[in-house]
């Protein structure tokens, strides 16, 4: 009995080599990773079935406890046995791809025991297939709460051993010499087997933490890409964003050059064959035009696949993936590679992942440009309510001062048309200069103080070098209104208003203050956050003001309103 072990051992180590050189190849990797389906179900049938072959070909033909032959099986005599580890196999198996693997491997590998012959020959071919049935179905029960364990895969390879022992007790005749056999052959049998598929399940492993560890770092490497690229594509499809979220591509991925083109244009190519794929140009190869028409992922192998015009371009194969925008082809993403077999599988998926990626970004970048538009929008629709009363009192002034002072009505003038010209400027533009809002401000203030004279005054308090910061257009002009109009109603002393203007490192701090009436506390809690109904005013151009920065600057900017009875503070920040 224990003579036969270290035999044992050694067939054990065959199938342990065998199982190694198939973990090397990527087909079987998948096949052992994914969900199974009815053609991998097969595949596996035919590995594990070949392992039985395998099996009972270097097995250890036995007589009465003898070992009689131990050199490779092709047929054995009517009153020999065989001890091997077929049984290794189809539990493998069963546990791998569930019971109908299982029942095919045993099938396969009891089947091609039966042919060999021996007087165990029908009790080891029908052992094999319940082995299968058996250890499929505890591969299915236990592979919906994760990977089977190598000591579950131990437990189940002595136990399937030991139920083959019990059929050949009970099949086999004449039972003395079944007897004898068992008890020659059970103990190296149980011990081996379980010991192959503790080793083969440890192989299994470490297929799947590599995979797993292999995905990972795609994940990484996917994620780092998207980050560093998402500025870039954030501003949409043009050269300058495709050359630098390129460059980036090409230095983080195995690629030897990646080039982005919109529906008509390379806008950029990184890396090798730039002598002929260049930016602005129409693609140089048939594979771009194809991607572009049907909106399909086509990978090349081949130079000829690629069809670039050039016939000396030295990349030889490409992943064309294309860009979409609300399932719509706008562009691709191409990566080349000067040798085939640099484009495995994790470059292919790693690439789809980033065409991905990148039409999600596409998408939000296209977002972000309709909100800014609506923001415009609504900066227009506001200019084009504006107050005709203001009009209208600044006409008349400037009327009456054209027959006691004709000088000032003139200068009033040039300051209305400066009013009108930074209202149509500020509605074509996101953001201005400050010295700009602060002419809005003064050609206000200067047709307003001539209707109004020595009822207010306004200092400024401007950070010297700040002019030409730029900030949105229509944020300072209307405080300065709201103060003047909303302040001093009721005031008979000289009103006040400070503007304030500073900046550090980041940001740039706007305040405008007065000492007029102050706002009721009643009216404090909704105003900038919603456009209220009050005979003095609906608060909405400080809401709208509110809303145009959170939407241009997100949590970035602050808007802040505080008031009391001696006067109010209206104050905002926004980055630099």
């Amino acid at each position: 009995m224990f003579s036969l072990l270290p035999l044992m051992i050694e067939r054990v180590g065959v199938l342990v080599i065998v199982a190694f050189l198939l973990s090397r190849l990527k087909s079987f990797r998948r096949i052992v990773q994914n969900e199974h389906s009815w053609k991998e179900k097969i595949v596996l049938t035919g590995i594990f079935g070949l392992f039985g072959i395998i099996s009972n070909y270097t097995g250890i033909e036995i007589y009465r406890g003898e070992i009689v032959n131990q050199s490779w099986l092709m047929g054995i005599e009517p009153t020999n046995a065989i001890a091997n580890t077929r049984i290794m196999g189809v539990g493998i198996g069963g546990l791998l791809g569930g019971p109908v693997v299982g029942l095919g491997v045993g099938i396969i590998a009891g089947g091609h025991r039966y042919a060999l012959g021996g007087f165990t020959a029908g009790a080891c071919a029908i052992s094999s297939v319940l082995a299968g049935l058996a250890a499929g179905w505890i591969g299915k029960k236990y592979r919906r709460n994760g990977m089977i364990s190598p000591w579950l895969a131990v437990g189940v390879g002595m136990m399937m051993e030991a139920l083959q022992m019990v059929i050949i007790l009970l099949v086999t005749k004449p039972f003395d010499l079944a007897l004898d056999l068992v008890s020659t052959i059970a103990v190296p049998m149980i011990l081996i087997n379980g010991l192959g598929n503790f080793i083969f399940m440890i192989i299994i492993q470490s297929i799947l933490r590599e995979e797993e560890k292999t995905r990972a770092l795609q994940t990484y490497k996917a994620l780092l890409i998207a980050d560093q690229t998402l500025p870039h594509f954030r501003q949409g499809l043009n050269p300058q964003s495709c050359k630098a979220a390129a460059v980036v591509i090409h230095r983080l991925t195995e690629a030897d050059a990646v080039a982005i083109t919109d529906s008509e244009h390379v806008l950029a190519h990184v890396g090798g064959a730039s002598d002929h794929h260049i930016p602005f140009q129409s693609p140089a190869t048939k594979l771009t035009k194809t991607v572009l028409e049907t909106g399909e992922i086509i990978t090349a192998k081949k130079k000829e696949d690629i069809n670039c015009f050039d016939a000396n371009c030295p990349l030889h194969a490409a992943v064309v993936l294309p860009l979409k925008v609300h399932e719509k082809t706008v562009g691709t993403l191409k990566l080349y590679f000067q040798h085939a077999n640099r484009l495995d599988k994790v470059e292919q998926e790693l690439a789809e992942g980033l065409a991905r990626l990148f039409s999600t970004q596409l998408e939000l970048a296209e977002a972000e440009q309709q909100t800014k538009l609506l923001k415009d929008a609504e900066i227009k629709a506001l200019q084009a309510q504006i107050n005709p009363h203001f009009l209208f009192n600044a006409i008349n002034t400037i009327s009456v001062l054209c027959r006691t002072d004709a000088e000032k009505a003139r200068k009033l003038l040039l300051q209305l048309s400066v009013f009108f010209r930074s209202n149509l400027q500020g509605a074509r533009q996101m953001l201005i200069p400050i010295e700009k809002e602060l002419e809005h401000v003064q050609a206000y203030l200067s047709l307003e103080q001539a209707r109004f004279p020595n009822k207010y005054k306004v200092e400024f308090h401007i950070e010297s070098g700040i002019d030409m910061v730029m900030i949105p257009p229509f944020t300072l002009q209307p405080l300065v209104e709201n103060a003047i109009r909303h302040a001093f109603q009721k005031e008979k002393k000289q009103g006040k208003v400070h503007i304030y203007i500073n900046s550090d490192d980041k940001y740039v701090y706007i305040r405008v203050e007065d000492n007029g009436n102050g706002i009721p506390p009643e009216r404090l809690a909704s105003l900038g956050t919603a456009v209220v109904s009050s005979e003095h005013g609906t608060g909405t151009a400080l809401y709208n003001i509110r809303e145009r920065l959170k939407g241009l600057y997100g949590k970035e900017a602050q808007f802040h309103i505080r008031s009391c009875p001696q006067g109010t503070e209206v104050s905002f920040r926004i980055v630099k």
